[in-house]
């Protein structure tokens, strides 16, 4: 089979973690014997910033540790035609200029013989759903939401049973524990600080707490604005800038435990959606405690492959208690380990695109319309 997916960056993981999931999902295809086609478009903006920030080497660690994996630069012209010939599956992510998604989708209700599908793995939907309303999707035929909250507001926009929820998961080819586990001292924050999504919750459930139980605390990201940093400054940690998503195992491997503060909107309007770097820091088994977020769709076991603090305090004990149970962070270990292998790997979510596609196909082949 023929994919093609359209995304906004393949290249740079640079603010842009959907990167990440896509390149362990494309690498199992191709390992699987499809044939694979990325395009992205020219002057991306994560990608300019990574150039701008670290040249042409911070792209090396991407290129070494994907190395089946090809992305083509588009014109803002090109022909999407032009680019997705012979595919059986287009499937373009919501990253994309809706210019471009209109053109696609066009191409598609003119008879195009690819099965179309647009992938929705952010908040929009609900902060900025004006933002949403810009694409035209009626040629489409499916949606992948990245949780369920999220495919449920998608059917009430019409979509039925056309939308799947489809979940980010872990590539168990580059995400594992280390072959040789050394020393593991302190905390690790590896995320963004983003638009003021959760500055209270990072104060309240990580810089504070990790302060009070005396764990030192690496923090990796971007954007953080002066005022961020001078916060880490107040609290002790120590901000270690931008790290290629592909070193993350790495840096798991030197730290006792890491902790999961979700973004606003997916502990309260989109609850139940976990964010890439909670299944990325279970596959590396390192012990994860996490800020309150609602597992509506048990995806995990919490108390069992992560902790869960319902407030600051109860985060410092859970941190206090990691630093000093060698046994408490090997069970949380092997227990989220355990799950990730089991449910949440990369290739399992193939195995879910395909069964998808399926489905699909049945219906457009039936005549069904929603």
């Amino acid at each position: 089979m023929k994919i093609v997916y359209f995304t906004h960056s393949l290249k740079s993981c640079w603010n842009h973690g959907n990167a990440h999931f896509l390149r362990g999902v494309l690498d199992e295809l191709i390992a699987r014997g499809h044939e694979v086609q990325a395009f992205e478009p020219a002057n991306a903006w994560s990608l300019e910033n990574l150039l701008k920030d670290h040249g042409e080497a911070g792209l090396a660690p991407y290129r070494e540790k994907y190395p089946r994996l090809t992305s083509t630069t588009y014109a803002p012209d090109a022909d999407p035609g032009a680019l997705a010939g012979g595919a059986d599956l287009v499937i373009v992510h919501e990253w994309n200029e809706p210019e471009l998604i209109a053109r696609i989708g066009a191409l598609r209700k003119r008879g195009a013989p690819f099965t179309l599908l647009f992938h929705d793995t952010h908040h929009r939907a609900v902060s900025a759903p004006e933002e949403l309303d810009e694409f035209d999707l009626s040629g489409f035929d499916g949606v992948l939401a990245f949780g369920e909250t999220l495919s449920e507001v998608y059917r009430q926009r019409g979509w039925g049973d056309r939308v799947w929820t489809w979940h980010e998961a872990a590539d168990l080819t580059r995400f594992h524990p280390p072959v040789q586990d050394t020393k593991r001292e302190g905390l690790v924050w590896i995320g963004n600080w983003g638009d003021n999504e959760r500055t209270e919750e990072l104060e309240k459930f990580l810089f504070a707490p990790a302060k009070a139980a005396g764990l030192p605390l690496d923090i990796f990201g971007v954007r953080y604005p002066d005022t961020a940093r001078h916060m880490l400054r107040s609290y002790g940690a120590d901000y270690r800038g931008w790290v290629p998503n592909a070193q993350a195992p790495e840096i798991f491997a030197r730290h006792l435990a890491t902790v999961h503060v979700p973004r606003r909107f997916y502990s309260t309007i989109l609850p139940g959606i976990p964010t890439i770097r909670v299944f990325e820091a279970l596959a590396c088994g390192i012990p994860l405690v996490s800020a309150p977020w609602d597992d509506s769709e048990n995806l995990f076991r919490p108390g069992t492959d992560f902790l869960v603090a319902r407030d600051g305090a109860e985060m410092e004990r859970h941190l206090k208690d990691l630093a000093a149970d060698p046994a408490l962070r090997d069970s949380l270990a092997a227990h989220g380990l355990e799950t990730i292998r089991a449910r949440h790997s990369c290739a399992h979510r193939v195995d879910e695109l395909l069964h998808i596609l399926a489905q699909l196909n049945c219906q457009i082949e039936t005549g069904h319309d929603n």
